[in-house]
């Protein structure tokens, strides 16, 4: 069966990591859309703007297929790669790692750099919290309010997540659940008379 947790940072973090005069600030965010990014890069650029270098690497989706890197400047395969290789070694995804660098002065040459960039991006997750989330799938449910209490009880037995609900001669309440328990939950739900259920989003 296909999974349905995955692995991201719980909230901000940042690291450090400096070499020969040069200053590497590892900047990490749990992502979720592309906007997002785009958002975030934007007010990293203008916020640390005096820098040389902003690069990044970015990974969305369960599958992880969906990523991109940028050297913003450095020698290609130095920046972008590195952090993206962090990604991947913590087994992440739905994140955005920047990298920030201050040069020294000193040149630091391809395997100084792909270090450094590396180095900043590892120590960006180690000061974070690494997290498992669960994919939901949000639902609409519809019944008649004499088998309300048959509904209860499968949402208490289930613990699934409410978020709206009324109750009149037609009942209705939003739903949310893991992924994984969908089939279980859902056969249950249709043995209910007069029940109907509807795919809001999922995420």
């Amino acid at each position: 069966m296909e999974s349905d947790s995955y692995l991201t940072l719980k909230a901000f973090s940042q690291g450090l990591y400096k070499e020969k005069g040069s200053k590497f600030i590892g900047l990490v965010y749990p992502v979720s859309t592309q906007e997002e990014i785009k958002d975030i890069l934007d007010k990293i650029r203008k916020q640390y703007h005096d820098a040389r270098h902003h690069c990044f690497a970015w990974v969305l989706g369960m599958d992880k297929q969906n990523f991109r890197i940028n050297d913003d400047g450095e020698p290609s395969g130095t920046a972008g790669k590195p952090i993206l290789g962090q990604i991947s070694a913590f087994g992440l995804t739905n994140v955005l790692i920047v990298v920030i660098r201050y040069f020294g002065g000193k040149l630091l040459g391809v395997s100084g750099l792909i270090n450094a960039y590396r180095s900043a991006a590892k120590s960006a997750i180690n000061n974070g919290e690494i997290v498992e989330r669960f994919i939901q799938d949000f639902y609409k449910i519809s019944f008649p309010y004499p088998v309300l209490n048959d509904v209860m009880k499968i949402i208490k037995d289930e613990e699934i997540n409410q978020s709206g609900q009324e109750f009149e001669l037609e009942c209705c309440i939003s739903i949310n659940f893991r992924r994984s328990s969908g089939a279980r939950i859902l056969k249950r739900f249709s043995r209910i008379e007069g029940l109907k259920f509807k795919l809001i989003a999922n995420g």
